[in-house]
C-alpha cells in the first residue's frame, strides 16, 4: 500500500493563500515518488493539484508536504486536502501519518489543529484522542510526530481521503487554524478485531436506569464473530459475563447490563478493556453550595467533539466548578486585539451543564513583556484592560495566575503583587464581577510571605493554594500539611474570614506508556481522592479541586479521572460517592470515640443527615447503630450487625439529624469595594542587570532579593486605575542601611488609568552586608488615606 498519493487542497471559498508546500525528502532517503490518480476535491468548491503535464494514464507525483498556517477562518466546509490511494484488497488499514499533534509532546511545543477525515466522501468524523495517545507519539523531523490515526476499513481499488481542519489551535502568536503532513501510511490488518468496549456516549448512568454494553469493531464483520466479555466491579468481583456475537455484515453488538450496584466496572473483551461506572442514585447539590471542583484544561486536553460529553461528565462526577484557562498571548496577541472565541465557547459549554468556570490568567503575551518583567506585563495598564476583558467572558471566578512561585523566571513577589491588584481592580470594573482568586501558590514560603506582605490578600474574595503528596508515594500517599499551614498563615494575618480554595489537589501515578493506571493504582487513586477532598474539607478549605479530570500523562505520570479513551476511572467513581452523599458538605468536626487506628470525619449533608467518614490502614470493627452504610463506590452496605469492617477504603456512615447546619461564610466580595486609595498601585522596576536570583522551582534559599550595586538607580511605576485624576505623594522606607533619594518630585499626579513614575537611588551604606535581604517599601498618601505598599527585597551583590 502507498503512503499517500495525490492531493488536493481547498476551503468552500477556493484553496487556502496560507498554505506552503515544499519537497518532503527524509535525512537520507531523498525524494519519494508515488503512484496515484489526480485528487478529488472534498466538499466544497475550489483546490488544486499537482501533476506533470504531458503524461497519459495515472500521474507520478513528486512527493510534497501540506503545511497549513493561517489565521483566516475558512468557510463552513473548512480547509482540507484529499488524497487517492489504491487498496489492492478490500479490509482494515490501520493509518499512521508523520504530521504535527494537536497536543504539545515531549520533542516540541508546536501544536496542530484538531484533525477531521472524511474515507470516500463519508461524514467526517475527528480524530478525538486523548491527550496520552499524543504525547507518547515518536518523534519523526522537526515538530513532526508519528502519528497513530486508528483503523479505516478500504473497499479494493481506489479510495478518497480527506484531511480536513475546521478548528484553530492555540499558538505563542494567537489561534491559528495549522497542519504539517509530511506522509500517512496504510497497512492492511488480517480480519476484524474488537475496537472499542463501551457504555452509553460518556460511560456513566444512575443506578436504576437501564445500561448496555456496546462492543464494536474495528470493520465489518464477513462472517458471525463471538466475543466473550466480563464485568468486574472495584472489588475484584466479577459482575457479569457472557457471550455476544457481531452478526454478518455489522460491526456492533449491544448486550443489556444487569441491574448493578453504584460502582466502577472494568469489561474485559477479547484483549480489549474498557471501563463504566454506575453513578448513585442522587445527583451532587448544584450551584453555591457545591464545594467540589475539577482542574481541565479543556483547550488542550479535550478534542473539540467531546467537549460536550466532557462537560456532562463532570456535572455527573459531582463537580460544581472547573478551573480552566486559557492563553494571554493567544487570546490578545497584539495590544487590544481580543481573539478570545476559542476558549469563550470552553467557558459556554461548562455554563450550559451547570459547570461555575474558574479562569486563570496565563503569562503576558512577548509583545507586553520585557527581559525584566518575564512573565508579567512591563505595564500594569495591559493586565488591567485584559482581566477585565476576561471577566467580560462570564466565569464565574478568575484567579490571577498559577503557582508563581515555582516558575523558572526571576520574577519576585512585590511584581507579582502590583500584577495582582492591577487584575484584581480590572476584574471589580466589569460589570457584574466574578469572585477575584489569588494566585495558586504551589507552596508556603518566602514568595508567599512578601507576596502577602504587599497587602494582596485584601484585593481578593479567594485565598488560594496548592497541595500534593510526595511523589515517591505511590502506595497510599500521604495528605500534605499545605491546607493547616495556609490556614494558620491567614489566621495571623487576620485574614481567616477569607474563604480559602485548594484549587489542585491530586497523586502522582507512575505508568507506562501505552496503558491505563493498573486497577491497583486506580485503587490507590480513588482512595486518595476521598481522603484528600476530606481532609482538606477538614482544614477548613471551602473547596477543593483535584488535579485533573481528562486523560493526562506527563513524563511518565497519570494524572486524570478518566481512561485514554474518556472512559471513567475508578477514582470517577470514588467522587462521584463522595460528592452524592456529602451533600452540601457542612464540617462538623473529627469523629472521637474511634477504634486505634481509625480516622473519621463528620459532615452535615444539609439534608437532615450526619455523614461520617471513616478509613483505617488495617480492617478495624467499628459499630454503627442506627446507620446506613455505604462503601467507597456509593453502594449501600449490606450488614446483618451494627458494626462495619473499616478499611484504607473509606466508608461513609449516615444517620438522620435534626436542625440545619450552620451556613459558610460567603466570599466578602473585597474587590468590589476597594477605596479610591486602593485603586492606586505601586510597582518596583529595576533593569534587568538587577533581577532577583532565579527561583529554582520555589526551593532557592535567601538572599532572594533583587541583586543591587553600591549605587544602583531604579524606578517607582505610580498606576491610578480610577475614573479621575489622582493627586499622589510616594515615600522610600528602606531598612538595614539602605537608603533611597528621589530624582524628582516625589508628589505626582496620574490622569484616569494612567501610570507616573518617579525615579530614585538606592544606596547601600558601608555596612551593608553583601547577600543578605533587606526590605525595601515604598508607600504613598492618597488625600490623607494610605495606599497599599509595595514591599521588596534588596540584596547587595
Amino acid at each position: 500500500m502507498s503512503d499517500g498519493l495525490q492531493q488536493a487542497y481547498g476551503d468552500e471559498g477556493g484553496p487556502p493563500d496560507d498554505r506552503g508546500v515544499r519537497d518532503g525528502a527524509e535525512p537520507g532517503t531523498g525524494t519519494r515518488h508515488f503512484e496515484g490518480r489526480r485528487g478529488a476535491h472534498g466538499p466544497g468548491r475550489g483546490g488544486d493539484t499537482d501533476q506533470y503535464p504531458g503524461r497519459t494514464g495515472p500521474p507520478r507525483v513528486r512527493w510534497q508536504i501540506l503545511a497549513l498556517a493561517t489565521k483566516r477562518k475558512p468557510s463552513r466546509a473548512g480547509w482540507y486536502a484529499t488524497y487517492v490511494v489504491h487498496a489492492p484488497q478490500p479490509g482494515v488499514y490501520a493509518l499512521t501519518a508523520v504530521a504535527t499533534a494537536p497536543v504539545e509532546v515531549p520533542h516540541t511545543e508546536t501544536t496542530a489543529s484538531y484533525l477531521q477525515l472524511s474515507l470516500n466522501n463519508g461524514t467526517f468524523t475527528e480524530i478525538a484522542r486523548s491527550q496520552p495517545y499524543w504525547y507518547e507519539s515518536k518523534p519523526a523531523w522537526g515538530d513532526l510526530s508519528v502519528l497513530d490515526l486508528g483503523e479505516l476499513e478500504l473497499r479494493g481499488g481506489d479510495n478518497t481521503l480527506t484531511f480536513r481542519v475546521t478548528e484553530p489551535t492555540v499558538r505563542e502568536a494567537g489561534t491559528a487554524y495549522a497542519l504539517s503532513l509530511d506522509r500517512f501510511t496504510l497497512r492492511r490488518r488480517e480480519g476484524t478485531r474488537l475496537r472499542e468496549v463501551s457504555v452509553g456516549e460518556r460511560g456513566t448512568y444512575r443506578h436504576g436506569e437501564p445500561a448496555h454494553l456496546r462492543l464494536r469493531l474495528d470493520g465489518i464483520a464477513a462472517q458471525p464473530h463471538r466475543v466473550r466479555y466480563s464485568v468486574t466491579d472495584y472489588f475484584g468481583e466479577r459482575a457479569s459475563e457472557g457471550y455476544a456475537t457481531v452478526a454478518t455484515g455489522e460491526t456492533t453488538v449491544i448486550v443489556a447490563l444487569p441491574e448493578l450496584p453504584p460502582g466502577n466496572y472494568r469489561v474485559e473483551a477479547d484483549g480489549t478493556t474498557g471501563h463504566f461506572a454506575c453513578l448513585p442514585p442522587r445527583p451532587a447539590v448544584t450551584g453555591p453550595a457545591n464545594r467540589f471542583g475539577v482542574n481541565v484544561w479543556a483547550t488542550s486536553l479535550v478534542p473539540p467533539s467531546r467537549l460536550d460529553a466532557f462537560a456532562a461528565a463532570m456535572r455527573d462526577m459531582g463537580a460544581g466548578w472547573t478551573r480552566d484557562g486559557q492563553a494571554w498571548p493567544a487570546a490578545e496577541p497584539s495590544p487590544g486585539a481580543d481573539d478570545t472565541e476559542h476558549h469563550d465557547r470552553v467557558t459556554r459549554t461548562m455554563r450550559r451543564h451547570g459547570l461555575s468556570p474558574l479562569e486563570v490568567i496565563s503569562p503576558a503575551p512577548e509583545w507586553a513583556m520585557t527581559a525584566a518583567s518575564l512573565p508579567l506585563p512591563a505595564d500594569l495598564r495591559h493586565a488591567y484592560r485584559y482581566a477585565r476583558r476576561l471577566a467580560s467572558g462570564r466565569p464565574a471566578a478568575i484567579q490571577l495566575s498559577n503557582e508563581p512561585d515555582v516558575d523558572v523566571t526571576s520574577s519576585t513577589a512585590d511584581a507579582h503583587a502590583a500584577f495582582v491588584k492591577a487584575a484584581a481592580l480590572g476584574i471589580a470594573d466589569a460589570p457584574d464581577p466574578p469572585l477575584v482568586v489569588l494566585p495558586g501558590i504551589a507552596q508556603a514560603g518566602h514568595f508567599q510571605d512578601l507576596l502577602l506582605a504587599n497587602d494582596v490578600v485584601w484585593y481578593a474574595d479567594v485565598w488560594a493554594f496548592h497541595g500534593y503528596p510526595d511523589p515517591a508515594e505511590q502506595d497510599e500517599p500521604t495528605f500534605p500539611g499545605a491546607a493547616d499551614e495556609q490556614r494558620e498563615l491567614a489566621e495571623r494575618l487576620g485574614a481567616d474570614d477569607v474563604p480559602r480554595w485548594m484549587t489542585e489537589c491530586g497523586a502522582f501515578f507512575a505508568v507506562r506508556p501505552g496503558i491505563d493506571p493498573t486497577p491497583a493504582q486506580q485503587a490507590v487513586q480513588a482512595r486518595y481522592l476521598v481522603r484528600s477532598m476530606v481532609e482538606g474539607l477538614a482544614a477548613g478549605n471551602t473547596r477543593q479541586f483535584w488535579f485533573a479530570g481528562p486523560p493526562l500523562h506527563d513524563d511518565g505520570v497519570y494524572f486524570g479521572l478518566l481512561s485514554r479513551e474518556f472512559q471513567p476511572l475508578a477514582a470517577y467513581s470514588a467522587c462521584a460517592a463522595l460528592t452524592s452523599l456529602l451533600g452540601e458538605a457542612h464540617f462538623v468536626g473529627a469523629v472521637s470515640g474511634l477504634p486505634t487506628g481509625v480516622v473519621g470525619y463528620e459532615f452535615d449533608s444539609g439534608r437532615g443527615e450526619s455523614v461520617r467518614v471513616l478509613w483505617s490502614s488495617k480492617p478495624v470493627r467499628v459499630p454503627v447503630p442506627g446507620a446506613t452504610v455505604h462503601d467507597i463506590m456509593g453502594g449501600q452496605m449490606a450488614s446483618t450487625s451494627a458494626e462495619v469492617t473499616v478499611s484504607r477504603d473509606p466508608v461513609y456512615v449516615v444517620t438522620a439529624t435534626s436542625g440545619a447546619p450552620e451556613a459558610d461564610p460567603a466570599p466578602h466580595r473585597r474587590s468590589g469595594l476597594l477605596s479610591p486609595a486602593e485603586h492606586i498601585v505601586l510597582s518596583q522596576r529595576y533593569p534587568a542587570r538587577n533581577a532577583a536570583p532565579n527561583k529554582d522551582n520555589g526551593d532557592a534559599e535567601p538572599p532572594l532579593g533583587y541583586r543591587l550595586s553600591r549605587r544602583t538607580r531604579m524606578s517607582l511605576d505610580v498606576y491610578n486605575f480610577t475614573s479621575t485624576s489622582r493627586t499622589v505623594t510616594v515615600k522610600a522606607s528602606p531598612a538595614g542601611g539602605w537608603s533611597a533619594r528621589a530624582e524628582g518630585p516625589t508628589r505626582v499626579e496620574v490622569p484616569p488609568r494612567g501610570r507616573r513614575t518617579v525615579d530614585f537611588t538606592v544606596t547601600a551604606a558601608s555596612g551593608v552586608k553583601r547577600r543578605t535581604d533587606h526590605r525595601l517599601a515604598f508607600t504613598a498618601t492618597l488625600d490623607g488615606d494610605e495606599v497599599p505598599p509595595s514591599v521588596s527585597l534588596v540584596q547587595l551583590k
